[in-house]
């Protein structure tokens, strides 16, 4: 297929990583699969990119730009997205939260003309830094800047993941390209399991703020919203921690921790639901013996390979058992977002060069598997305070968490001593088996035999269990309209993103922005150009 802008030549091929990472021997591979001689090639990009590690040799499906006899114009993958200053007279609209779901309503906003007023409880990405390492040197959490609140949101410092299977609702194309546009490495465009890589990604969270201020967009840091202004059925507008009230229909993109949000909506009688959420532990390995698993070599990825990622799912008694936000060469960090709690989560640099591999290993917890209790539309955030609190007293009141050997774990008995770890707080032996429900326990013993039966060597003690692994989604959605998104019981407010229970991630995250802002546009401001 030939491309009449550029005239390049699109040439799918199955290469060894030898080939696939040396651009020398790539460009040879290509000539010889072509049929050309190596000197007509006058350029060439990786467009696509996918290992397949199935069978014992490993091998890399590559699609390749090729452009022969002719110098080419622009080999960049990024298509620019254009935005334009807004009018003086610009209608605004409140975002509240700075995490993909909000930064990229206000990005969407700004392209159809609103004026988006942005505003996150928590500090910029620069400064958030200085909070997360009390957490982990002091053991102190601060509710509004922490690893889930603040620029970014919990996504900044989970790895920067990018892959999503909701294909769907919207772009991912060309979510990518606003991250690759803001700095993210063009690899993103590429690669079929896409990561910016949390040593990165604060700089384009950052260059996306950037953007929305230098339209006219305002990004207000250390703003809490407390209350909505709601007056006969709309909502109009909120009210902040210090007083103040800021006019506009709202996009409620607050994240899946903010749990005194959900707590303010039920109060005021918001309706919300429960909502299914998956709770369990982070399991960490050498990322060596991941690479050996994975690549089906002793000698782990080689000199040409990334780190080695790995998927796990079963289902035991009725729920799913499977692993979530794999981490591969990362660090287990403490999550927590207010006194009382021991949360956990993984991250990753974007070199993925760590010494050791974690992820959730969690089990699927329904609604009805609860009692309803005093709070039914609360009730699966209230189990996870309580899993939260039995580790976090258990630790003695500190961070410093409660560990068991992946094999003690399954077997239900004591780890003598505990391997060297990623997680800064430290951790300590813990009967992790009796710390978490038996509903949870029992079945994550399950599902890591059958683990260890599909893949040899996976089911070790070299592998640690940290605890509590809580926050995998939201555990309330805000019920909205399936058409114009906006709350089914208040109009004028778009409850948005992950923690509307609305996207599983990043980009999901993100692309529900877009669809907010597109909504609240065509409602709102239809005249706005």
């Amino acid at each position: 297929m030939e491309s009449q802008k550029q005239k390049y030549i699109t040439h799918e091929l199955r290469v060894t990583p030898e080939v696939a990472y040396t651009e020398e021997r790539l460009k040879t591979e290509v000539a010889r699969s072509m049929g050309v001689h190596p000197m007509r090639i006058t350029g060439m990009r990786v467009a696509r990119r996918s290992i397949d590690a199935r069978q014992k040799r490993v091998m890399v499906n590559l699609l390749v730009r090729v452009w022969l006899d002719t110098v080419p114009e622009e080999t960049s993958l990024v298509v620019p997205v254009k935005y334009r200053p807004l009018a003086s007279d610009a209608p605004q609209a409140i975002v509240v939260g700075a995490g993909p779901a909000g930064l990229f309503a206000a990005l969407r906003l700004i392209e159809l003309g609103v004026r988006p007023i942005l505003l996150e409880r928590g500090k910029s990405v620069e400064e958030r830094g200085v909070d997360m390492a009390k957490i982990a040197r002091e053991g102190v959490v601060n509710p509004d800047s922490n690893y889930c609140f603040g620029e970014g949101g919990a996504g900044a410092y989970s790895d920067g993941k990018l892959y999503t299977r909701s294909k769907k609702r919207g772009s991912v194309e060309k979510i990518l390209n606003v991250f690759a546009r803001h700095g993210a490495s063009e690899d993103i465009l590429v690669d079929a399991h896409p990561h910016i890589g949390t040593d990165r990604l604060p700089k384009v969270i950052a260059a996306i703020r950037k953007t929305i201020i230098d339209c006219g967009g305002e990004v207000r840091f250390s703003t809490r919203v407390d209350s909505l202004i709601i007056k006969n059925g709309r909502c109009e507008g909120v009210i902040t921690a210090a007083g103040e009230e800021l006019s506009g229909p709202v996009i409620l993109a607050t994240g899946h921790s903010a749990r005194d949000v959900y707590s303010m909506l039920s109060k005021a009688g918001v309706a919300l639901e429960p909502k299914g959420i998956a709770v369990g532990v982070r399991l960490e390995h050498p990322q060596n013996l991941i690479d050996q698993l994975q690549y089906h070599s002793p000698k782990g990825r080689g000199r040409y390979l990334p780190a080695a990622e790995y998927s796990m799912l079963t289902r035991v008694d009725g729920r799913g058992v499977y692993s979530f936000c794999m981490c591969p060469g990362g660090v287990i960090i403490p999550a927590a977002t207010g006194d009382g709690q021991l949360v956990v989560n993984g991250m990753s640099p974007a070199s993925r060069g760590g010494r050791w591999a974690n992820s959730g290993m969690v089990v699927e917890v329904l609604p009805e598997d609860l009692p309803d209790g005093d709070e039914p539309s609360l009730k699966m955030m209230r189990f996870q305070e309580m899993i939260e609190g039995a580790f976090f007293r258990e630790s003695g009141g500190a961070q410093n968490s409660g560990a068991q050997r992946m094999k003690d774990f399954v077997n239900s008995r004591d780890s003598a001593d505990l391997p060297a770890t990623s997680y800064a707080p430290g951790i300590h032996p813990a009967r992790i088996d009796k710390l978490l429900p038996m509903s949870i326990a029992g079945r994550l013993q399950k599902a890591f035999i059958e683990f260890g039966r599909k893949q040899k060597g996976f089911l070790t003690n070299e592998a640690v269990l940290i605890g509590a692994e809580t926050r995998t989604s939201a555990p309330v959605r805000v019920p909205r309209d399936l058409e114009n998104l906006q709350h089914v019981g208040v109009e004028g407010l778009f409850p948005c993103g992950e923690g509307a229970g609305y996207a599983g991630g990043i980009v999901s995250a993100a692309i529900d922005g877009e669809r907010c802002a597109d909504s609240l546009k065509t409602l709102y401001y239809p005249e706005t150009k």
